[in-house]
């Protein structure tokens, strides 16, 4: 019989903890995720919630413990009898290996990037983000943004674009987040542009966690003591050489702009923090009021851009008090935040329900979301005006790109296997999950027919918008 003492320890032990050990034994035995949890307590996603910063209870924890004691991590492959393995289902096995511990779908760059071409989602997302400029009253130095994960930079651009146009000589002060190395390439390409039609623009680049980024400044003391710190200022006034100067932060970039999978929650995490900071050294006297200097970073901002902040599937709690939350708490009186996310209830979802019937990630609307950032705020959320808007503002569709005559008759592969990635990659379907289906062609089955029921793909995206009240 369990002593009070151990009942206590093995209580207080954190998914986070257990976490490591499950996606050992799972690398180990070649075990998909999901099997393992189906296994252990019948649920296939368990993993997943772990991840996404789910608590454990005592009793899920005492079956894991258990069952991770009696089977043990088998050694490696070669010293194993077959017997002794537990058999991942339809072969997942083979994607286990293929696919680091922690992998998430969204570190996919081939999906990401085949969705952002044959998706109009980045252009309806800037033209939402838009509209709200007109709300805007900033105030000197400069008018002040964050984009909480800029990705490729599709979206910021396109909205600097507009900001130039409503607000021609306003000086500018740009942060963008960004773990992924691959996008911070991509998104630097497109600045060159920005840069040279509205000079008066700073330009700032980070790896720094939501609770960091828009400090600019480091949570602990070890990551403080590596930050670093890189300022470039742009010589000459033409686009082209703007470009050619940014092109050369390529090797910088490969070396500093490194990210890891963190044992814990296994989703990316810098391997070193780092700011970036860019401006046109023809404007260096009128931007220096405004530059961010270490221990001289105020988050004060007019806009914070929240498209696409976290996974669908991470839990409310997860997304409110880990993202949200601080970004609100960066808005100055008078600050909007804008969030933007998947809905679902759409043709993408059609898709899915056909080939996964019942599976929904979409389960955390507007209106909860609002209704968790306002309970993390707690007292403070006086301060705040939280804005869910009806569904005819507030909703809003995008198109996968197609021809008027492509889905009007049969249906090409190439057509098919786009409106398949895309809506995977809405729903954020993992992998290992794939694997399972990709066999037996029923899923182009089930593309090829919701395609012809509604003449093309569309998806849903909802927003909403916090904003702080003027003193």
């Amino acid at each position: 019989m369990r002593t009070e003492e151990h009942q206590g320890q093995t209580a207080a032990r954190t998914s986070d903890q257990i976490l490591g050990e499950i996606r050992d034994y799972c690398r180990a035995t070649q075990t998909a995720e999901s099997t393992f949890g189906r296994l252990v307590v019948n649920d296939g996603k368990l993993v997943s919630r772990l991840r996404d910063g789910a608590k454990i209870t005592t009793g899920t924890l005492d079956k894991v413990r258990a069952y991770l004691s009696e089977h043990g991590a088998a050694p490696s492959s070669s010293q194993t009898a077959p017997s002794a393995m537990v058999k991942p289902m339809n072969g997942a096995a083979a994607i286990a290996n293929v696919a680091p511990a922690g992998f998430r779908f969204f570190d996919n760059r081939q999906k990401y990037l085949l969705f952002v071409s044959t998706c109009s989602e980045k252009t309806e997302i800037a033209n939402r983000i838009s509209l709200e400029l007109g709300n805007l009253q900033p105030t000197p130095p400069a008018l002040r943004i964050f984009d909480a994960g800029v990705g490729d930079g599709t979206v910021l651009s396109r909205v600097m674009r507009a900001l130039h146009a409503r607000f021609p000589t306003m000086p500018l002060y740009v942060v963008a987040k960004e773990i992924s190395y691959e996008d911070v390439r991509l998104m630097l390409e497109k600045m060159a542009d920005r840069l040279f039609e509205h000079p008066a623009t700073v330009l700032v680049i980070t790896n720094l966690y939501y609770a960091e980024a828009p400090w600019l400044t480091p949570r602990s003391a070890t990551s403080a003591q590596s930050l670093i710190w890189k300022d470039l200022a742009l010589s000459g006034n033409t686009a082209h050489g703007f470009a050619e100067q940014i092109g050369q932060l390529e090797g910088f970039l490969a070396e500093n702009w490194r990210a890891g999978i963190s044992k814990t929650t296994g989703n990316p995490v810098y391997t070193r923090p780092v700011i970036l900071t860019l401006r046109r050294e023809d404007h260096s006297f009128l931007l220096d009021p405004i530059m961010p200097r270490p221990g001289r970073v105020m988050a004060d901002y007019d806009l914070v851009i929240a498209s696409q902040p976290y996974r669908a599937r991470a839990s409310l709690e997860f997304k409110a008090s880990k993202v949200l939350t601080p970004l609100a708490r960066s808005l100055r009186p008078g600050g909007r935040l804008i969030g933007i996310h998947s809905r679902g209830n759409d043709p993408g979802i059609e898709i899915i329900d056909q080939v996964w019937p019942g599976d929904d990630p979409f389960k955390t609307d507007r209106y909860a979301i609002l209704r968790q950032v306002k309970h993390e705020l707690g007292g403070e959320a006086r301060h705040y005006n939280f804005n869910a808007s009806s569904d005819a503002r507030s909703i809003f569709r995008y198109h996968m790109h197609t021809l008027p005559d492509e889905v009007s008759g049969p249906i090409g592969t190439s057509t098919l296997f786009a409106a398949w990635n895309a809506a995977i990659y809405v729903a954020q379907i993992e992998d290992v999950r794939l694997s399972e289906v990709v066999r037996d062609g029923r899923y182009l089955e089930a593309t090829d027919q919701v395609l012809k029921k509604h003449g093309g793909l569309w998806f849903n995206d909802e927003t909403y918008v916090i904003s702080r009240r003027r003193a």
